[in-house]
């Protein structure tokens, strides 16, 4: 005699394994996952400051014409080159160390190094960083020199 079984008692047979709390592998294996997609162009750098550089606005390629290579058409779809804005000579807002800058080495004997670091609570790489730029943020010419003592004293060139 053979042991045949029917499909009720296969079934019977499952549903009584499963009960009984028998690890039951899924019907089917999830899909492993694919390649992903290829990403576009790396993002700019952050300027200076930390802000986030423009994105210059691309304008859609056209279709080459009849006779042209397709490496024409690319470069007569660049965007042209923005030309760069001037920026005005501002002053430093009032009551602000720039400010207090400004006023000690407009003084006819200008001043030391030591008095704007008393009069700004700056340290010395500090002062010297801002005189470089106050030129041409500010739109004075800061001349330099040492006194006989061996200080080093700025004032505004006339």
């Amino acid at each position: 005699m053979k042991n045949v079984e029917t499909n009720d008692q296969a079934n019977d047979t499952a549903a009584a394994v499963a009960a009984r709390g028998a690890p039951v592998a899924p019907e089917t294996a999830p899909a492993k996952k694919g390649a992903s997609q290829k990403k576009g162009a790396p993002k700019a750098k952050q300027g200076a400051k930390g802000g986030k550089a423009k994105a210059a606005a691309k304008k859609p390629a056209k279709p080459a014409k009849a006779g042209k290579t397709a490496k024409s058409a690319k470069s007569a779809a660049k965007p042209a080159a923005k030309p760069a804005r001037a920026k005005e000579a501002t002053s430093p807002r009032p009551e602000s160390k720039g400010a207090k800058i400004l006023g000690l080495i407009g003084r006819a004997k200008g001043a030391t190094l030591a008095e704007i670091m008393k009069a700004t609570e700056w340290q010395a790489h500090s002062v010297r960083g801002w005189i470089s730029t106050a030129g041409k943020r500010h739109g004075v010419e800061i001349e330099s020199s040492k006194s006989e003592a061996g200080d080093r004293v700025y004032r505004i060139a006339k």
